[in-house]
């Protein structure tokens, strides 16, 4: 199904943007909806309409989305050279670790600290977060806080110098893995299976570290769409975005089908405020 509106940039009217400080560092942060929380962080190169579209699928299903603005231009139709530009700033930002593994990027205890402030704000058990490719390890990382309940990794991308690396420390996967033992937790993970940025050497690597608690996806790669903003068609050359860029919004779809294991994932680890047939 076409979608005009996702060529268009999207200026994200149905969201309350927030100035957030954290750790002493601001940040814009896109608020929306009621019921527990989920932070919804972007791809890259930022938060797209297909980015925005997915975090709309997320507050109509019963959650506050928060969308934290980590890099491009909020609401913009990723441009081949207008991504091309954040994509090269972001992997020399020192917010983010884009080369070598067994780190985590900094930026992720500010998320760890909005996911805190998140739970006190919206309530409910705990709190949701589903990271995408440049960010894709972070809602992992973010176990280390808490509140944070149900962790959704798409396809993970860094470290990109490493294919079978992850953007982790050995201690925090071992404290990551300790705590969803203990507190009966998993990781959902979802990659398509000609990726060759997100690859399935990652996928195992992820696998040995969490054991059965991490839970892969993998799509075929016909089940991509080939209908891509011009960032993708020109830089991403293999099936990459499960739930954004990539996706098939048609019924029967496996995209579509990822989608909704998301949200049953997350309404079974947070409840929802979605009443029944609502």
């Amino acid at each position: 199904m076409t979608h005009p509106e996702l060529h268009t940039d999207d200026p994200l009217s149905d969201f309350t943007p927030r100035e957030v400080t954290l750790d002493a560092t601001p940040k814009r942060v896109h608020v929306s909806g009621t019921g527990p929380a989920v932070i919804v962080m972007a791809e890259m190169p930022g938060i797209s309409p297909q980015v925005a579209r997915f975090a709309r699928w997320v507050r109509e299903a019963g959650f506050t989305v928060y969308m934290p603005s980590l890099f491009g231009r909020d609401g913009a139709v990723p441009g081949a050279e207008e991504g091309a530009a954040v994509f090269k700033r972001a992997c020399i930002s020192a917010e983010f670790r884009a080369f070598g593994a067994n780190l985590a990027s900094p930026v992720t205890q500010w998320l760890r600290a909005l996911a805190r402030q998140a739970h006190q704000e919206c309530g409910g058990p705990g709190v949701g977060a589903i990271g995408m490719c440049f960010t894709g390890n972070f809602a992992l990382t973010m176990m280390l806080e808490p509140a944070v309940l149900a962790p959704v990794v798409c396809q993970p991308s860094l470290p990109l110098d490493d294919p079978a690396g992850l953007e982790i420390s050995p201690a925090e996967l071992s404290a990551i893995r300790q705590r969803l033992e203990r507190d009966d937790l998993s990781v959902i993970a979802y990659r398509f299976a000609g990726d060759r940025v997100c690859t399935a050497q990652r996928f195992a690597a992820y696998a040995e570290a969490l054991g059965e608690r991490f839970v892969p996806h993998v799509l075929p790669d016909s089940a991509a769409s080939p209908d891509t903003p011009p960032f993708f068609t020109r830089y991403v050359k293999t099936p990459h975005s499960v739930v954004t860029a990539h996706l098939i919004d048609e019924a029967g779809q496996p995209t579509i089908a990822a989608r909704d294991e998301i949200l049953a994932f997350f309404a079974k680890r947070l409840g929802s405020s979605r009443r029944p047939g609502a």
